[in-house]
């Protein structure tokens, strides 16, 4: 079924909104979606016709980000295409009622997990990874058993058109349904009463969907960000940091929001690191990565502006090399960067990189406790004992220990923030259990009935609290 929403304005579909999610609602109480083998169906369409318009995907992504299609495929379509494999081949054993204990005190009677779809899910995507993070979500609503309402972001336009193409040629609208646009498209879907949203973007934004959310009490699931820190120990293997690190940072022009932020290295290895660190951008993407296949671009002139006011003025120990009309901005890292500078406030999203030093480790984890919880942090110590003890006196959404980025890969690990970096998480059957509904049920038996429950009540409270302590 061809949505209606095709080829109609942007005034026109925010009218259309109401209606759309009433009949959202009307395919949702008809049962379907919560048959197992229609969620798998309805996966598996998904995945079909996503490898059917991979080339256009890959095409999206050069204009809107300038990807080159292997990275496309390994940030985007891979983790999409996994994710949907998994739960085509885990959804059955995920959705049985799952049994649990239960005590004593409800002799005689079995105790059930049951996996509820919600009903209707709006999921709002970013721009910078913006065919997984739109598809990804999409993917885990679809596996619990929700209609969907997607909006995919208006700054990536031609990864958006593609994404709306599919969802409005290969399901039917009442089940999922796409709205593109701008802010005017998003308020008016956030005025909607939803049965749950799944957010990703930014701290800022995330307040406002938050906000939304609270006047229906609609649960939420916030992907945010913030500036994940990188802690360099003066014992580490010089080249593999080196080489994750700027990895980490550079993909997608540093536009991820687990990127490592800022580096605080000893101060002892500060130098040999630097050093590295620049001859490895070089291996990577040439003396000059404006020409690199594997470079991308800033997003648009106004977050090529907000970038560059970092650079301008500040101590620049490698690269600075902007171009305006190309949307480039060339990998920079920043020295004798201070914590009140101005590219030490926010989430910098960019391939910036500035460096601060600390003589001992108890430095570096005050820095990052004084500081909003981020999304990710990175240790980097040959030491366990350094690692476990950043590990445990920080908070953080997700870590890695000696490696950036790479805990997304794992489909069993949850992917999240804390505090300000986010509410909520998914990736694999973290996805299916986010847009679920836990709900306990009690069975109990009509078989037995135990008295001692009912008034007048026959023992002592002394009697019964040493019989609590047997029948929980």
């Amino acid at each position: 079924m061809v949505s209606t929403l095709s080829g109609v304005s942007a005034s026109e579909k925010i009218d259309q909104i109401p209606d759309i999610l009433d009949r959202h609602k009307q395919f949702f109480a008809t049962g379907i979606t919560k048959d197992v083998n229609f969620r798998i169906d309805q996966l598996k369409r998904l995945k079909e016709v996503i490898m059917e318009h991979e080339t256009d995907i890959y095409d999206a992504l050069k204009k809107d980000l300038n990807k080159s299609p292997f990275t496309s495929f390994m940030t985007e379509i891979a983790m999409v295409l996994g994710e949907i494999d998994l739960f085509i081949s885990k959804l059955k054993k995920w959705s049985k009622p799952k049994k649990v204990r239960t005590g004593m005190v409800n002799f005689k009677a079995n105790s059930k997990v049951y996996y509820d779809p919600y009903g209707t899910v709006l999921v709002i995507a970013p721009w910078n990874y913006p065919f997984q993070l739109t598809m990804s979500p999409l993917a885990g609503a679809i596996a619990a058993g929700n209609c969907v309402v997607v909006k995919p972001s208006e700054i990536a336009p031609a990864t958006s058109a593609v994404m709306t193409k599919i969802i409005q040629e290969n399901f039917v609208e009442d089940y999922i349904s796409v709205f593109e646009g701008g802010v005017p498209v998003s308020q008016a879907l956030l005025e909607q009463r939803f049965d749950y949203i799944f957010y990703t973007g930014s701290t800022h934004v995330g307040r406002i969907v938050y906000q939304a959310a609270a006047k229906h009490l609609t649960p939420v699931t916030l992907e945010l960000g913030g500036k994940s820190p990188c802690i360099v120990d003066e014992d580490i293997q010089l080249n593999f940091t080196a080489k994750r690190i700027i990895w980490g940072k550079l993909l997608n022009a540093g536009q991820t929001c687990v990127a490592p932020d800022y580096i605080l290295v000893n101060r002892k290895v500060k130098d040999a690191l630097l050093k590295r660190m620049t001859e490895v951008i070089e291996e990577f993407y040439g003396t000059d990565p404006s020409l690199s296949d594997e470079y991308c671009k800033i997003i648009n002139e106004r977050h090529f502006m907000r970038l560059s006011a970092y650079i301008d003025g500040a101590d620049i120990a490698y690269g600075g090399d902007r171009d305006m009309d190309r949307l480039y901005i060339g990998p920079t890292i920043l020295d004798n960067v201070k914590g009140d500078d101005p590219v030490m406030q926010d989430e910098i999203f960019g391939p910036i990189l500035p460096i601060l030093t600390y003589d001992h480790i108890e430095e570096a984890i005050s820095f990052v406790n004084e500081r909003e919880k981020p999304l990710a942090l990175y240790v980097f110590s040959k030491d366990k004992q350094i690692a476990k003890k950043v590990l445990k006196e920080t908070s953080s959404g997700g870590a890695c220990v000696n490696d950036t980025i790479m805990h997304l890969a794992s489909e069993d690990l949850p992917f999240g923030g804390v505090g300000a970096s986010g509410i909520g998480a998914y990736h694999g059957k973290h996805s299916f259990t986010t847009f679920s509904h836990q709900k306990a049920v009690l069975n109990k038996s009509t078989r037995i009935d135990v008295p001692l429950r009912y008034v007048p009540y026959k023992v002592s409270l002394a009697a019964f609290k040493q019989m609590a302590k047997f029948i929980r």
